[in-house]
C-alpha cells in the first residue's frame, strides 16, 4: 500500500488553483475516503509572477513542463493549460513515460480523445477527465457508472453557463444580445473574445465527449451540427414567451433506431420543462435511460472551485485503483474498446423536429396564404400563428409554430418564401424540443 501519490500540475490558472484549494480544504475528508495523501510536488506555468488566489511553495514552481514529465517519481500529471498544443504533446509524453493523467481539456479531448485513449490503453495508464464536461456536475461518472445498467437514448441540456446567462438576461430583463453579452463580460462569465461560448463551439466539444460515453461510440466532433446564439433577436425571445416557451442553447444527442443525432443550437423548450427554469450561469443535463427513465443533473458548470472539485474527484478515483493495483477498471468512454460501435450520425437535413418561424412581411391581404401555401406544398403543417399589427423596420412580423417536419423540407420552403416580394429579409428559424419523452415537468 502506498501512503502518498506524487502529483505534477501543468497549468497554475483558475482551475489549477481550484484543485489546490480543494486538496487543502478537504484534505481530511479526502484521506478518509481514499487512505492516501496527495502531494503536489511540482507546479509548472509559463507565468509565475502574476498573483493567484492560492499560493504555492516557490520551491516547487517551474516554467518547464518537462521538469514534471521527466521526473520518474511523479505518479500523476494534471494538465490544466487548455488548448490543443502543447497540451496534447504533454499528455502523450506523460502516458508514454508511465504516468497517469487528469485533464479538464474538453477541446483537446473532443479533437484528439480517441488517439489519447488508445495510447492510454496501450501504455496501461488511465486518463481522468470529469472536469472537461459540466464542471462540478459529475455528469460523465453518472453516465459511465451510475447509469451503466441502462441503454441511453436521449441526452440533452445546457452545457455552457455563459450562453445561458445571456439568454436568461434577455428573457428576464429584456436586454438585447449585445447588452447581455457585455454584462456577462463585466461579471467575468464571458471572455473578451466570447466566440467559443456564444457560437456553440464549447458546447459542441462537451456534447461530442458526453455522447460518445452515452452511446458507446468513438468521439465524433466533426459530426456535431452547431449553431450559436450570436444572432438571437430579443423579439424572438419575447415571441417564444407568448407561446409558452423559453429559449436555451441546447446540446442534443439522441439515439433513434441505431442512428445518432448530434446537434447544438438555440432551442425552444416548454416553460414547464425543468430545463426552462435553469437560470444564469448554471448547467443542467436531462438524460433518458430505458430502465431509469428521466433524470436531470444540475449545478455550476464552470468556475475555480466546482471544476477544481471535479479534478480532485478524478485523483481520488485514480488513487483507489492504484492502491489496489488495478488499471482500466472503467474504460474512458464507458464501453470496452472492442465493443464500441461506429453508429451512423444522422445528417442535419434528415432531422425531424418542430419549428418556430418569424417572417417579416408587408402588411397586405394574402400574405399569410402565400406563405402557408409554400409550407403546405413541402409537407409542413402549421400548429399556431401570431400575426402582429406593429411594424418592425417597415414589415409586420408573422410568427408560426409547426408540427414535426423534416429539416430539408423546411430549408427548401424558407428559401422559396424568402424569395417572395412580400417578404422583407431572411426568415428567422428556431427549433423546438417538446416531445413527450423529453418533458420533465417542473411542477
Amino acid at each position: 500500500m502506498m501512503n502518498s501519490l506524487r502529483i505534477g500540475l501543468i497549468g497554475w490558472g483558475t482551475v489549477g488553483c481550484g484543485m489546490l484549494q480543494t486538496l487543502r480544504e478537504n484534505a481530511r475528508e479526502i484521506h478518509a475516503r481514499v487512505g492516501v495523501r496527495f502531494d503536489v510536488v511540482r507546479v509548472a506555468d509559463l507565468d509565475l509572477d502574476s498573483p493567484r488566489p492560492v499560493a504555492v511553495d516557490p520551491n516547487i514552481l517551474t516554467r518547464s513542463a518537462h521538469d514534471i514529465l521527466d521526473d520518474p517519481s511523479i505518479h500523476i500529471v494534471v494538465e490544466l493549460i487548455g488548448g490543443l498544443e502543447p497540451a496534447r504533446s504533454f499528455i502523450i509524453q506523460a502516458l508514454e513515460k508511465g504516468k497517469h493523467v487528469v485533464t479538464a481539456n474538453k477541446a483537446l479531448l473532443a479533437h484528439h480523445g480517441n488517439e489519447i485513449f488508445a495510447l492510454a490503453a496501450k501504455c496501461r495508464r488511465s486518463v481522468g477527465f470529469e472536469a472537461s464536461v459540466a464542471g462540478g456536475i459529475p455528469l460523465l461518472k453518472a453516465i459511465r457508472e451510475g447509469l451503466s445498467a441502462n441503454r441511453l437514448d436521449t441526452l440533452f441540456g445546457i452545457l455552457n453557463g455563459t450562453a445561458n446567462y445571456i439568454l436568461t438576461r434577455m428573457a428576464e430583463e429584456g436586454l438585447p444580445f449585445a447588452q447581455a453579452l457585455a454584462e456577462a463580460q463585466r461579471r467575468g462569465y464571458a471572455e473578451a473574445d466570447p466566440s467559443l461560448d456564444v457560437d456553440g463551439i464549447d458546447t459542441a466539444h462537451k456534447l461530442a465527449i458526453a455522447s460518445a460515453i452515452s452511446f458507446g461510440t468513438p468521439i465524433h466532433l466533426d459530426k456535431v451540427y452547431v449553431e450559436g446564439i450570436r444572432d438571437i433577436d430579443l423579439l424572438d425571445v419575447q415571441f417564444a414567451s407568448e407561446f409558452g416557451y423559453r429559449l436555451k442553447l441546447l446540446a442534443i444527442a439522441r439515439n433513434t433506431n441505431g442512428h445518432v443525432e448530434l446537434r447544438v443550437h438555440p432551442t425552444l423548450i416548454p416553460e414547464r420543462h425543468v430545463l426552462a427554469s435553469v437560470r444564469g450561469a448554471y448547467n443542467a443535463v436531462h438524460i433518458h435511460g430505458n430502465a431509469v427513465g428521466n433524470i436531470m443533473l444540475y449545478g455550476l458548470g464552470a468556475g475555480m472551485m466546482p471544476t477544481g472539485s471535479a479534478v480532485v474527484a478524478d485523483l481520488v478515483d485514480l488513487a483507489r485503483d492504484m492502491t489496489l493495483g488495478i488499471g482500466h477498471r472503467v474504460p474512458p468512454l464507458g464501453f470496452l474498446p472492442e465493443h464500441t460501435t461506429h453508429m451512423p450520425v444522422k445528417p442535419m437535413d434528415d432531422v425531424v423536429t418542430r419549428y418556430y418561424f418569424r417572417f417579416s412581411a408587408v402588411d397586405r391581404p394574402g400574405v399569410l396564404s402565400k406563405i402557408s401555401g409554400i409550407l403546405g406544398a413541402n409537407q409542413i403543417s402549421i400548429a399556431a400563428v401570431i400575426q402582429k399589427g406593429r411594424e418592425v423596420k417597415g414589415a409586420v412580423p408573422i410568427v408560426m409554430l409547426t408540427h414535426e417536419a423534416v429539416e430539408k423540407d423546411v430549408r427548401r420552403s424558407l428559401e422559396a418564401i424568402d424569395r417572395l416580394d412580400i417578404v422583407r429579409g431572411p426568415t428567422k428559424l428556431l427549433r423546438i424540443e417538446d416531445r413527450a419523452d423529453n418533458v420533465v415537468s417542473s411542477t
